[in-house]
């Protein structure tokens, strides 16, 4: 059997794919259960169920089963990774892959309260250096009534241009349907999407709309913080009924960062482009003589909390950087502890 290209294979995976000889059973990685991975191999919802332990797999990723069709033998090449450090207890300087081979990022606000900006941009660092192409999804819109509702959003939408320059943003609602064919659209082509946001944004109801039926269940968020309960508990890969595929995560409270290409560069686009107007090469944005970047923030064009937030994002990659090179010398080059002197 050869590969559906339904799937939304990627043109690097396809590669990797004829490389290997084109070996049966390829197909892409629909759901992970506790070491095991549910492969689906065609559109028409034929799947395998093959162990992954010792394979770096994640929802999303396009797999080759060994001649036995027992346990991931190759992952295919990603054309992107939307990874973060893992969050679970004693994790050090170790990668969580949350989705891969995705094309579009959504990342969901609820309009019912302010959108937290700060995690915005932590979310359009993450997505830049993913590989893929951030969205920003304004949900509930539906529950905004009259002019005052309408000035709300407008007003969301503006502050939103604000903190991800050059990012589209779609205000959407899965109970009336607004936006949903425009995120729809993003799919075409057989393109993959990941919906990222913390609880009781919207993202189930939002993952029903654009598949076109009951996927996920919902539930009601708390009246006094419109904080919600976790209703998604696994990432999975859906198809969309127009064509293309979504990736659903679990609502993610803390979004840390991994490793960065030039995500932080992306996602601060702005500030980035007044660095070149400094006097100084080595300016620190602080109080050198001749710095465009707090001549911004003085003149009231750059928000001063959004200067301190890049510095803060670029403290956390840095601190990153050196606990992944102090976890990496404390094992030799077969993997093994190095004794301590």
């Amino acid at each position: 059997m050869g590969c559906d290209l339904r799937l939304g294979f990627a043109e690097v995976s396809l590669e990797h794919w004829r490389e290997l000889g084109s070996p049966p059973g390829v197909g892409r990685v629909a759901r992970i259960d506790r070491g095991w991975s549910t492969v689906l191999q065609s559109l028409e919802g034929e799947t395998v169920r093959v162990r992954n332990i010792g394979a770096d797999v994640a929802v999303g990723d396009f797999v080759v089963p060994d001649a036995d069709g027992e346990r991931v033998q190759h992952v295919l090449a990603r054309h992107s990774a939307f990874v973060r450090r893992a969050s679970f207890a004693g994790a050090r300087a170790e990668a969580h892959t949350i989705a891969a081979n995705v094309d579009h990022v959504m990342l969901v606000h609820a309009l019912t309260s302010p959108p937290n900006q700060r995690r915005v941009e932590r979310e359009l660092v993450l997505a830049w250096d993913s590989g893929a192409v951030p969205v920003v999804v304004l949900t509930k819109s539906d529950l905004l009534d009259g002019a005052a509702g309408a000035a709300s959003a407008a007003a969301a939408v503006t502050a939103m241009g604000d903190v991800a320059p050059g990012v589209d943003v779609v205000v959407a609602s899965g109970i009336s349907g607004e936006g949903v064919d425009l995120l729809r659209a993003y799919a075409d082509g057989n393109r993959t999407l990941a919906l990222l946001g913390a609880s009781g944004v919207g993202k189930s109801t939002l993952v029903n709309a654009l598949v076109g039926h009951s996927r996920q269940a919902t539930a009601d968020v708390r009246e006094g913080d419109q904080r919600g309960r976790h209703t998604t508990t696994a990432s999975e890969l859906v198809a969309l009924a127009d064509g293309g595929w979504l990736i659903d995560t679990p609502g993610v409270r803390a979004v840390s960062l991994w490793s960065s290409g030039h995500g932080i560069e992306r996602a601060f686009a702005d500030v980035f482009a007044l660095m070149d107007n400094c006097r100084f090469r080595d300016c620190k944005h602080d109080d050198e003589p001749g710095c465009a970047v707090t001549a911004a923030v003085a003149a009231g064009v750059v928000d001063p909390r959004r200067l301190d937030s890049m510095k803060r994002l670029v403290a956390e990659e840095l601190a990153l950087e050196d606990e992944q090179k102090a976890h990496e010398r404390t094992f030799d080059r077969r993997g093994a502890r190095r004794p301590r002197r």
